[in-house]
C-alpha cells in the first residue's frame, strides 16, 4: 500500500477479536496500529474471564472442602486481599495489559481513546492518525437498566465485584443470568449472606428451563441463596443505616435491606466513538455488519462483542482471523459458528452447544431429547455429587443438534459435543465411544444409548 495514510490498517480495541485481527494483518510491509483505551489484552485477559476464573477456583475449591466429613470441624479461614493478589497474578502471567507482545510483531500501539472524523481518519486524545483501512473491535461494556438511583447509589459492576477487600455481610446482586449467577455463588461461598433477583421466571433464562430448576435449587438447598425469581428492580436507594433495593414481584413492590449491591444486567456493545462521522451504521444491538464483516462504509470492518449477538472469546477471535485473512488475502471467509460453546462457571458449571429446547420450539423443528443425571454414574457416588445432568437433542436421524450439561467440569466435557455438533455426528457414534467409566463424562455414552433407545 502506498504512503498516502499513516497506517495500512487500524485496530480499534486489543480484546481476543482485535488482537487476532492484528496479529494476524502484521507481516511484510503492512503498517499496523493497535489503538487500546484501557488494558492491552482487552477484558477477558484483565478484568473478566480470566481474574473471574481465578477467583471463583478460590471460592469452589473452599466451599467443596468444607462439605468433606473430615473436614467439616476444621477452622478454615481466608484473606480477601490475597484472594486479589492471586487475581492480579494470574492476569500477569497470562499476559495482561502487555503490549509488548503485538510490539514484538512490529505493530504500533497506541494508547487512548479513538473517535472517528471521518472514514480515514480517528482522534486520539490531540493526535490524529490516518488509515486505509480500519477493524472495529470495541468490544462491550456493563448495560445500566432503567433503575432509579443507579447514578447516586454506589453499587458493584461485574469487573468490580470480585476486588472487594472486605466481604459485605449482606449482598443484593442483580441479575441472575450466567455473570450474575457466578458472582452470587462467589459471595455466598465465601460466606456472604446473598440475594440474587432476576426479572425472567427462571435463572439463566437463555438455558433451558431444566438448567434454571436445577441451579435454583442448588443455590437455595446448598449454599442459602434466597434467589428472587420475576423480581423487576426498579430502584436502588440508601439511608444512613443501609442500602435497599425496591423491585417488583407479582405486582406487589417489595424491598430488601443489603450491605452491597452488585449489578449483573447484561452487556451492551460499545458504539460511542463518533461512528455516524465515519458513515458507519449501527444499533442499539451492535454495529451492522455483513457475513464477511463489512460495516456500511467500505474501508470499516467490525469484529467481536461491538457487533452483538453471542459474546465468546472463542467466536470473537476466528472473527478477527476471519477478517484479517479477508482484507490481506482477498479471501471471502466466513466463519462457521457451529460447535462454539456457552459456558457458565458456577459449581457445578452450565455448559450449552448448538441449539436448545427453546430454539427448536420457536423455529417449530421436531427433535428428541433424553436427559441423563449425574446420579446414573459411578462418579457421583465417587465424588459425592449428584446435582447435574447431561441433555441431549437430536434430529430424526439421531444426528445431535443441541446439548446441555450441568457438572463439574463441564467445559471439558462439552468439548465431545461440540465436535459431534460441528461435523454432524450421530448418537451412534458417541455412544460406540469409549468413555472412561468412573468419570461424569460416562453420562454422556448413557445418555447418548438412551436417545437411541427413544421413540421417535
Amino acid at each position: 500500500m502506498g504512503k498516502k495514510y499513516d497506517f495500512d490498517y487500524i485496530v480499534i480495541g486489543s480484546g481476543p477479536a482485535g488482537s487476532a485481527a492484528a496479529l494476524n494483518l502484521v507481516g511484510g510491509r503492512r503498517r499496523v496500529a493497535l489503538i487500546e483505551g484501557r488494558f492491552f489484552g482487552g477484558s477477558n485477559l484483565n478484568t473478566l474471564d480470566v481474574p473471574f476464573a481465578a477467583a471463583l477456583d478460590f471460592a469452589h475449591t473452599y466451599t467443596r472442602i468444607q462439605t468433606f466429613p473430615e473436614l467439616k470441624n476444621q477452622d478454615l479461614n481466608y484473606n480477601l486481599p490475597t484472594i486479589n493478589a492471586r487475581e492480579l497474578n494470574t492476569v500477569i502471567e497470562v499476559g495482561g495489559n502487555n503490549k509488548k507482545v503485538f510490539e514484538d510483531a512490529g505493530i504500533t500501539c497506541i494508547k487512548g481513546y479513538a473517535s472517528f472524523l471521518d472514514n480515514h481518519t480517528v482522534a486520539v486524545d490531540d493526535k490524529k492518525y490516518t488509515a486505509a483501512y480500519f477493524i472495529l473491535a470495541t468490544g462491550s461494556q456493563l448495560k445500566v437498566i432503567e433503575i432509579a438511583g443507579t447514578n447516586t447509589i454506589k453499587y458493584y459492576s461485574p469487573e468490580t465485584a470480585i476486588k472487594v477487600r472486605r466481604l459485605p455481610k449482606v449482598v443484593a446482586v442483580v441479575g441472575g443470568g450466567s455473570t450474575g449467577c457466578e458472582i452470587a455463588e462467589y459471595y455466598s461461598e465465601l460466606g456472604a449472606k446473598t440475594i440474587l433477583l432476576e426479572s425472567a421466571e427462571r435463572l439463566l433464562p437463555r438455558e433451558d428451563s431444566e438448567v434454571g430448576e436445577i441451579m435454583t435449587n442448588y443455590f437455595t438447598q446448598n449454599l442459602g441463596i434466597n434467589v428472587l425469581l420475576n423480581a423487576k428492580v426498579v430502584a436502588l436507594e440508601q439511608d444512613e443505616y443501609s442500602k435497599r433495593v425496591i423491585f417488583r414481584q407479582d405486582n406487589i413492590e417489595k424491598m430488601v435491606r443489603v450491605e452491597a449491591i452488585v449489578l449483573a444486567t447484561g452487556s451492551q456493545p460499545v458504539v460511542d466513538y463518533c461512528l455516524e462521522d465515519a458513515g458507519v451504521k449501527y444499533k442499539n444491538s451492535g454495529i451492522v455488519v455483513d457475513k464477511y464483516f463489512a460495516t456500511s462504509t467500505k474501508n470499516i470492518y467490525a469484529v467481536g462483542d461491538c457487533i452483538g449477538g453471542e459474546s465468546s472469546t472463542d467466536r470473537a477471535t476466528q472473527e478477527g482471523i476471519a477478517v484479517a485473512s479477508n482484507l490481506v488475502g482477498g479471501t471471502k471467509t466466513v466463519v462457521n459458528y457451529n460447535g462454539f460453546a456457552r459456558l457458565t462457571k458456577t459449581f457445578p458449571e452450565v455448559a450449552t452447544v448448538g441449539l436448545n429446547e427453546d430454539d427448536l420450539l420457536k423455529r417449530d423443528r421436531k427433535y428428541k431429547k433424553v436427559i441423563t443425571r449425574l446420579s446414573e454414574t459411578t462418579a457421583s457416588k465417587i465424588y459425592n455429587f449428584e446435582d447435574g445432568f447431561i441433555k441431549l437433542l437430536a434430529d430424526k436421524n439421531d444426528h445431535i443438534i443441541g446439548a446441555t450439561i450441568v457438572a463439574p467440569d463441564a467445559e471439558l466435557m462439552i468439548e465431545e459435543l461440540a465436535l459431534t455438533i460441528r461435523h454432524n455426528l450421530t448418537a451412534v457414534e458417541i455412544a460406540s465411544t469409549p468413555h472412561i467409566t468412573n468419570s461424569y463424562s460416562y453420562a454422556i455414552k448413557l445418555a447418548a444409548k438412551a436417545l437411541l433407545n427413544k421413540k421417535r
